[in-house]
């Protein structure tokens, strides 16, 4: 791809809306491109496309015309949601149109370097984390991308001096071309988004395009525990920076003494071997292993939260922070919203938020990551899973099971295979919210003093619900209000 600028008075084809279809029209349309925004949504369903009208861009709403995009297209912007199977998509694929997600094009708008995050769990957590131990550090770090704020809006305000952090999702990379950051850190790979992409071979090859065009000046960040992740370190062209809790590295951050493959619960304070984040740099002349914090003064629980302050303190120590001052937002950074969010305290239960956790693994973690009996509601749509990677944990640690959505069926049978006498099905009732509150009540109803019910659906919302931040939310009114 060229520099945006280099689209001056050519037809530049915007797919989807939404706050990063926005963002890239102003800027192709703010160099001179001829910009066309087009989304399936009704006109009245896209508030955005006022605003872009206003600017004198052409807005196309509730279809997608035969010919928008032809061999005279210099540019398709698509939308990372919208699939390759999409018409426009098509057209452009049929006329050799080059075809980009916004984060390609923000990539040439920014003078800032760019830390790039990806992984199939742990995203959000990590990129926001990483940003406080950022600012902590003095690194001036804008936080952008698939966490919420288009990444081309935060490459116009960015500085040389700022660090660009980036949650990016597969689908966000799958559409990359040239993008190159100075950091890439992958944090694991899990079956999802399968239906999007087809199988895990386009999955983990769009994951792997975050470190496709670093050179040796920049830097690899990997889980070394996830062998999938250690595959795709084979061959990098950047340096490597691995964190591990499982293992003592050479040149690394780990945790020390690792952790056990072999027990089954998360790290927490109550266990009783005091382990400690450790960072080495592999020089032969500071091959001593430097202590970073110890595992137990972390603001948040899990053993995945700790691989991911590993890996947000691997990150900021590749963009030159100084490890004293990291100690400080490690001890103090509280759970992101929706993942694994304390709600409150209702007759002696807990109630958890984790929302965001729309995959079989993110589930496995989150309830992994709390000590006692737990009540879980879980459930959503069904992109075609049988759900029986849950049965160990669903038998060893769960009370109780509130199912609902599109999978409920699916979950409750895994519940029974797993000897759980405590099964409730919230049947779809007037509307979502109304039986997603349903699905608190009856979870309340199976909890005692002592108990935790835990939100952690292990599906996508987007059968009942907008997002999974709606879901997150009605799920922590409905527990306020019991």
């Amino acid at each position: 791809m060229n520099h945006p600028s280099a689209y001056e008075g050519k037809r530049v084809v915007v797919l989807g809306l939404a706050r990063s279809g926005v963002s890239v029209a102003k800027v192709f349309h703010s160099l001179g491109a001829e910009v066309v925004v087009n989304d399936m949504k009704k006109r009245e369903l896209c508030p955005e496309a006022d605003e872009l009208a206003a600017l004198g861009i052409s807005v196309l709403c509730g279809y997608h015309p035969n010919d928008l995009v032809t061999a005279e297209t210099a540019l398709l912007v698509k939308n990372p949601g919208i699939p390759y199977t999409a018409a426009p998509v098509q057209q452009a694929l049929e006329h050799n149109v080059e075809i980009i997600t916004e984060v390609e094009a923000a990539y040439w708008l920014s003078p800032a370097p760019i830390i790039g995050i990806t992984g199939s769990n742990g995203k959000t957590t990590t990129t926001t984390w990483l940003g406080e131990l950022l600012s902590a550090a003095g690194l001036s770090p804008i936080i952008a991308g698939n966490i919420g704020r288009p990444l081309c809006e935060a490459a116009l305000e960015a500085s040389p001096e700022h660090w660009l952090v980036a949650e990016l999702s597969s689908f966000q990379l799958k559409g990359t071309i040239a993008f190159r950051p100075h950091i890439g850190l992958l944090l694991n790979l899990a079956e999802t988004h399968l239906d999007y992409h087809g199988g895990m071979d386009d999955y983990i090859a769009s994951k792997a395009k975050l470190f496709a065009n670093q050179t040796a000046k920049d830097v690899a960040v990997l889980n070394w525990d996830d062998p999938v992740c250690r595959k795709i370190s084979e061959g990098l062209a950047a340096k490597l920076l691995p964190f591990s809790l499982y293992e003592r590295l050479e040149t690394g951050v780990y945790v020390e003494p690792p952790f056990s493959r072999e027990e089954e619960k998360a790290a927490s304070s109550s266990e009783a071997v005091a382990r400690k984040i450790v960072y080495r740099s592999g020089l032969e002349s500071d091959n001593d292993a430097i202590v970073v914090v110890p595992v137990d003064e972390l603001g948040i629980p899990g053993r995945h939260n700790v691989a991911n302050a590993l890996a947000a303190v691997a990150a900021s120590i590749a963009a030159g922070a100084e490890i004293k001052r990291l100690v400080e937002p490690l001890q103090q950074f509280k759970a992101v919203e929706h993942r694994l969010e304390y709600v409150r305290e209702a007759g002696g239960v807990k109630y958890y938020n984790d929302s965001k956790a729309t995959n079989p693994a993110s589930t496995m973690m989150a309830i992994g990551s709390l000590p006692g009996k737990i009540v879980l509601i879980a459930g959503g749509l069904d992109r075609g899973s049988d759900y029986m990677e849950l049965l160990p944990i669903f038998r060893d640690r769960l009370k109780g099971l509130v199912a609902l959505g599109e999978t409920r069926g699916k979950l409750a049978r895994v519940a029974e295979l797993a000897g759980l006498g405590n099964v409730e099905i919230a049947e779809p009732v007037e509307d979502a919210e109304q039986t997603l509150r349903l699905a608190v009540k009856q979870a309340a109803a199976l909890a005692e003093p002592g108990d935790i019910v835990l939100l952690s659906p292990a599906c996508a919302s987007w059968d009942m619900f907008a997002s999974y931040e709606q879901r997150g939310r009605i799920f922590k009114d409905s527990a306020h209000t019991l």
